[in-house]
């Protein structure tokens, strides 16, 4: 009776189990490199200021060769409307960098260079206290600074943001963040709703207004004017949704 029964107990799990075929692929297997780690083809960006060292993008900033406003690394070889990114980051806390998506190159005759961006950025930098760290939207040439701070999830209505929840705390970002070491991003955009992740851990939760949301856009990586500075990236992944 015992045997009859675990025989049965075993065809049951066969019928419901999902086979291989039907299990959805795991995110890693979907996202596909969008840098080579050899050069910088199919990215546009000043060639005094990006180099590929090592194997990752390194971008740089002297008193020999600075830069004219903000610039960027542009992506040739797509946009981001629905999207997801992974990339790993590091920097000196001379200044601070970012990574730019949703973004339009400015070819106002005002633009301070050839590589302006307009957007939304994912805030870079090597710092540990609140509010100037890494992952919170800032918005480039936008004229709306700090448009959602991390540790927020929040929601747009209007001119009023709206913070529904708090995702994380000083205390335990300096946990997370590595300070003087590579960082892991992850982005995802559908629609008007983004969401920032570090190390794994989500820390930027953002529902902008239908007036205000940009929903396409270039993506880059921002060299900061002013203070000489050093951001690097590397395993820079990409996949449309």
């Amino acid at each position: 009776m015992i045997r009859e029964t675990s025989i049965a107990a075993m065809l049951i799990l066969c019928c419901v189990a999902p086979s291989s075929a039907e299990t959805p692929a795991s995110t890693d297997s979907q996202l596909k490199p969008i840098f080579n780690g050899e050069n910088l083809n199919g990215w546009s960006g000043d060639p005094r200021l990006w180099s590929v060292r090592d194997g990752v993008i390194h971008g740089e900033t002297t008193p020999e060769k600075s830069t004219k406003g903000n610039t960027f690394l542009i992506w040739q070889g797509g946009n981001t409307a629905d999207f997801e990114l992974e990339l790993s980051f590091r920097c000196n806390a001379t200044n601070n960098s970012g990574i730019q998506y949703r973004s339009e190159v400015i070819e106002s005759p005002k633009a301070r260079n050839e590589w302006s961006l307009k957007g939304y950025q994912h805030e870079v930098r090597n710092e540990e206290d609140f509010p100037n760290i890494a992952g919170f939207i800032y918005g480039e040439q936008l004229g709306r600074g700090r448009v959602c701070l991390v540790g927020e999830k929040a929601v747009q209505e209007g001119d009023e943001k709206k913070v529904l929840e708090t995702l994380i705390t000083p205390e335990e970002f300096k946990e997370l963040f590595r300070l003087d070491d590579w960082n892991d991003v992850r982005i995802v955009a559908k629609g008007r709703h983004i969401q920032h992740y570090l190390n794994g851990r989500l820390i930027l939760d953002f529902t902008d207004s239908p007036e205000k949301a940009r929903l396409d856009g270039v993506l880059g990586l921002q060299l900061h004017a002013g203070k000489p500075m050093w951001a690097e990236f590397k395993d820079i992944r990409f996949r449309s949704l």
